[in-house]
């Protein structure tokens, strides 16, 4: 009896650690009025085969005054593509057209909406330097973060 018992505690154990266990492979982030991402960094584990990202706009306004996405590069290519989504356009998401050093990105969206993006983890590497940013014109240099795949 005791054996039999220690086997349905053990086993009942872990059903209750393998959740606790899985890997977070969704990132919720959560963009102002006051053009602000609530997140500076993301952590993603390097185990995920995919990550998604979940982008909410918190504030009112809407997309063509205070529109927001979330694009992310290698943080060496920040600076270019944020300047060339200033000459993009809302329906380009504010994004350059030949987005070959975009890694991900959502649309625009305004105020009290949501969207999302999925990416797949094969495009990112361990130690790996990526800046996550908004792209909507002005918003490239404030609305910033790191991403760090563990």
């Amino acid at each position: 009896m005791p054996r039999a018992l220690s086997f349905f505690a053990l086993l009942a154990f872990s059903f209750v650690t393998v959740p606790a266990l899985a890997r977070n492979c969704v990132v919720t982030i959560e963009a102002t009025d006051m053009m602000t991402f609530d997140l500076k960094t993301i952590r993603v584990p390097g185990d995920c085969a995919q990550l998604r990202v979940v982008l909410k706009h918190t504030g009112r306004m809407p997309a063509q005054a205070m529109g927001h996405n979330w694009v992310l590069t290698e943080t060496r290519h920040h600076r270019e593509v944020g300047l060339a989504g200033g000459r993009m356009t809302l329906a380009d998401a504010y994004v350059p057209r030949n987005g070959v050093r975009v890694l991900a990105h959502t649309p625009v969206i305004g105020g009290g909406q949501t969207t999302e993006v999925v990416l797949p983890m094969s495009r990112l590497r361990k130690g790996g330097d990526y800046t996550f940013f908004c792209s909507f014109p002005g918003h490239w240099n404030m609305m910033k973060g790191k991403l760090i795949v563990e």
